[in-house]
């Protein structure tokens, strides 16, 4: 075959190939339109504490052996804890199953208009606590680990620093703020000149999911546009499609917020930077991150929009703790623990890190 064949041979299979792919992005954008909601969470579990606002699940063993310390994830208070188990083969609680650990999960629903007034105490000194106490009776064990996600992460560091003689047994945080100088945008949307914070928490009572969704979304207000582009380019590509529509959702059910909550995470953390001048009082008690001395680990996005470098770093330069270790990992502030670079990255590290502080 001549070099000049072997080009229009090549030339014509790439346009049979784009001709099918578009046929395909037709027919399968149609589906799209028609479909519902992404079917996601599908790992088994029991609702084993339901408390307004607050859930606590465990979820069915997948190993014939299981490590001695249960571990609990706690979900940003934010959103929804099914990115932990976003879908078959992406699911981080499936990854943990599988390999021996024992997973309960600590979620949040919308808090009705009766819990306007929960506080940072009755996170971190009472709804914390309370899923410690279950799953401690649940397992039989007084140890237990946590890994701990975004404002889960400051939440669990504020429970292990007003507990210091309490059952938590290792602590890993996933791109969680502690310098709140450093987080980037969000402190212009909540400059104190631009925001009457008490108009807006007395007038509302509970912050709306709209106003933190698109807050989150001002601070890359041309990705979504993106995204749906990669997705029309992509449509004929259902693994992709399937991914896709399972973020989507999950960015699409954003979670309000109670107004004291709101309030005092605004005052105390982002304008104060409590947390990391170690100034933070909760419930009288002082939240010192350098009394901290349990084993602790950081993981944090190279490329995290939200929870920066400059803001996650100082965890382990305050923590109080000798085994300490904080990994940087390519990825976004999602990305991280869900999608193809959390399998890859990620969850062998959280395993590893894990399985040998956990017999």
């Amino acid at each position: 075959m001549s070099a000049a064949t072997k080009k229009e041979k090549k030339i014509t299979e790439k346009m049979r190939d784009l001709v099918d792919k578009t046929i395909q992005r037709g027919v399968k954008g149609v589906q799209f339109a028609r479909s519902g909601k992404a079917n996601v969470g599908q790992s088994p579990k029991d609702l084993i504490y339901d408390r307004g606002t607050l859930k606590l699940y465990h979820y069915h063993p997948m190993s014939d052996e299981v490590y001695r310390i249960p571990v609990i994830l706690v979900m940003a208070t934010t959103n929804r804890g099914y990115i932990f188990d976003l879908l078959p083969g992406q699911s981080m609680v499936e990854y943990l199953l599988k390999r021996g650990f024992d997973v309960y999960m600590i979620d949040w629903d919308p808090p009705m208009p009766s819990e306007r007034g929960l506080s940072l105490d009755d996170y971190t000194q009472d709804f914390i606590p309370s899923c410690v106490e279950r799953v401690q009776q649940e397992s039989g064990e007084e140890d237990v680990n946590i890994i701990a996600y975004c404002m889960g992460g400051v939440l669990s560091l504020i429970y292990a620093a007003t507990h210091l003689d309490g059952p938590v047994k290792n602590l890993a945080c996933l791109t969680t703020p502690i310098n709140w100088q450093e987080m980037g945008l969000f402190n212009n949307w909540t400059n104190q000149q631009h925001l009457n914070l008490d108009k807006l928490v007395d007038t509302l009572g509970v912050i709306p999911a709209d106003f933190i969704e698109r807050s989150f979304s001002m601070l890359r207000p041309a990705a979504k546009t993106a995204g749906q582009l990669r997705l029309w380019d992509q449509m004929w590509n259902d693994e992709f499609v399937t991914s896709y529509r399972a973020f989507e959702r999950w960015g699409n059910e954003t979670i309000g917020l109670p107004g004291t909550y709101y309030r005092e995470t605004t005052q105390e953390l982002m304008w104060g930077n409590k947390l990391f001048t170690e100034e933070l009082i909760v419930a009288g008690k002082p939240a010192k991150l350098s009394e901290i001395k349990i084993p602790l680990m950081h993981i944090v996005a190279e490329h995290d929009h939200i929870a920066t470098y400059g803001a996650t770093k100082p965890l382990l330069e305050l923590a109080g703790s000798e085994d300490k270790e904080e990994v940087v990992l390519k990825g976004g502030h999602v990305s991280l623990i869900a999608g193809p670079n959390a399998v890859r990255r990620m969850w062998p590290k959280i395993n590893e890190w894990l399985g040998e502080r956990s017999v």
